[in-house]
């Protein structure tokens, strides 16, 4: 059986002697007349490249953890068949690592005047836009001997959302929210609160809440029933500065705080009230006004999709002003920011009683799980001197968050599973106890 391709030429080319082997490749197709006619009409056979027609479409966002699917669409105007291997090149943090070469590169066979599409699915590892690169396209002639290549652009982008993992904890938070709004009875009563109704007197109520004149018109004990207010204005700031890339884990600490504004955006905005965001560190980076509650969270989370941590130094008194700015009634300012002992003592406390003369302040900080292991550590002299450098950061911590306090600030201090729902409980707790 006669042999083709590149069976072919390595077979001819083995048979040679080692005389003609070394001179050149001229001298070895030239005793190949045959081969290397066959190996220019191979070339001349192959579909050229630069004519082929590109085009994209699928996914335009996806969340961070989750697949997007781009199809590519290659039509081919030539009157060759066209049979190719195609490299669908994007950024390496668009791929689950060494997954890559299996999931970009392509094989297809088009024939004349003819459109295929090939898929390529994305599972990026960062938020962020992740913008397609060239498309290379290597085209075969029938024998496979020589190929055309060349490359093209296709634009495409895909943004990468936060994944909001905290959403799991949102069914919980407005149970407790419908507690505060009235609807059970289990009622609160403070200074941002409003009469709702009147209900029979149970064991246990504030009796401050006994309505006498109700009572007097009817047998039974009657009482107050209270609901916190709606409408209150939350001014969500994150902190895009140098402490917020500070990686805690597997991610920047950024990561975290966006999780945790998007749980209480949610939060909120089921509860009636308003919800902004002020991304800053030098620079406004993000800012999110005056969107209905229904509008709010998709707003939210394509603005912080594109949020990176800035190498510099937040300049806390441009924070405060743009916050005073954008905040002009009493609201409450959710600062996600750090506890460090040096950032919030020279840059936050000199500026925080403008902040909080006109508004609530709550200050919320992603802590370090590995600093509370390093506390327990024992058994070597290694391990002692971990804990007490561990107890150190922890009382440097502490003595900061009392700082703040005393400034009438709430502080919330959790690890990232666990920022989120404390700061959402955080807010109930002023709402339940009408600081809103």
């Amino acid at each position: 059986m006669a042999l083709t391709g590149r069976a072919a030429l390595l077979a001819a080319l083995g048979s040679l002697p080692i005389g003609i082997w070394e001179p050149s490749w001229t001298g070895i197709l030239a005793v190949n007349a045959p081969l290397a006619a066959a190996c220019a009409c191979d070339f001349a056979l192959a579909a050229p490249v630069s004519r082929l027609g590109l085009t994209r479409s699928g996914d335009t966002s996806v969340r961070l953890g989750d697949t997007a699917d781009v199809t590519l669409t290659l039509t081919n105007p030539s009157r060759r068949p066209l049979r190719a291997r195609i490299r669908d090149a994007w950024p390496p943090s668009t791929w689950t690592p060494g997954t890559e070469t299996t999931a970009s590169r392509h094989r297809i066979t088009i024939p004349p005047g003819e459109r295929r599409r090939v898929t390529t699915r994305l599972r990026p590892t960062r938020r962020g836009d992740r913008q397609a690169d060239r498309v290379t396209i290597r085209s075969y002639g029938p024998l496979g001997l020589f190929a055309r290549q060349g490359t093209h652009k296709a634009p495409w982008t895909v943004r990468v959302l936060p994944p909001f993992t905290s959403r799991k904890h949102l069914p919980s938070k407005l149970a407790r929210l419908r507690e505060l709004d009235g609807r059970t009875s289990v009622l609160t009563r403070g200074e941002g609160t409003e009469f709702d109704s009147l209900r029979e007197y149970v064991p246990g109520d504030d009796t401050r809440s006994i309505d006498w004149r109700a009572t007097a018109r009817q047998t039974t004990v009657a009482v107050r029933t209270w609901r916190p207010e709606r409408d209150r204005h939350i001014l969500l700031v994150l902190d895009t500065g140098r402490t917020s890339a500070g990686r805690v884990g597997d991610a920047p600490r950024l990561d975290a705080s966006v999780d945790a504004a998007l749980l209480l955006a949610a939060l909120a905005s089921r509860a009636g009230d308003r919800v902004d965001l002020l991304a800053y560190d030098r620079n406004v980076r993000a800012l999110v006004q005056g969107r209905t509650a229904g509008d709010v969270l998709p707003a939210l989370v394509n603005a912080m999709a594109t949020l990176e941590p800035e190498l510099v130094e937040t300049n806390a008194r441009g924070l405060t002003a743009t916050a005073l700015r954008t905040s002009r009634r009493r609201s409450l300012i959710v600062l996600l920011t750090t506890l460090d002992a040096a950032p919030v003592e020279e840059g936050l406390l000199p500026v925080l009683p403008q902040l909080t003369q006109r508004h609530t302040v709550l200050l919320a900080s992603v802590a370090d799980p590995h600093i509370t292991e390093m506390a327990k550590a024992r058994g070597d002299v290694d391990a002692v001197y971990e804990a007490a450098a561990a107890a150190h950061a922890q009382s440097e911590r502490h003595r900061t968050a009392e700082q703040l306090r005393r400034h009438g600030v709430t502080v919330v201090d959790a690890t990232p599973d666990n920022l989120a729902p404390a700061l959402a409980d955080a807010y109930l707790a002023l709402k339940a106890a009408g600081r809103l």
